[in-house]
């Protein structure tokens, strides 16, 4: 409802990261950024099948191999056909 992405007390947020740390803390979590918040939702994605190609672009990553070097092995269907073999009838 303002000029602002984001704001507080109806200004802009001049620091992102001081905000979020803040936040973090009196939450009472350690060890939380947005780059975590970030990787959890590619997790997340992951696990729910979306191709590393469409996270890559959600992401910004120009290759979707840097995304699929991070995230395949959270991937639903990432190394099904190895442990396929593995199965007897």
């Amino acid at each position: 409802m303002s000029d602002y992405v984001v704001e507080w007390a109806s200004g802009p947020v001049k620091s992102i990261k001081k905000g979020f740390k803040a936040a973090a803390v009196k939450a009472g979590l350690t060890d939380v950024s947005p780059h975590v918040l970030r990787h959890t939702a590619a997790v997340h994605m992951a696990e729910a099948g979306i191709s590393m190609n469409e996270i890559a672009q959600f992401l910004g990553h120009s290759d979707s191999r840097i995304t699929a070097s991070v995230y395949a092995r959270y991937s639903p269907e990432h190394l099904r056909n190895a442990a396929s073999a593995l199965e007897f009838d």
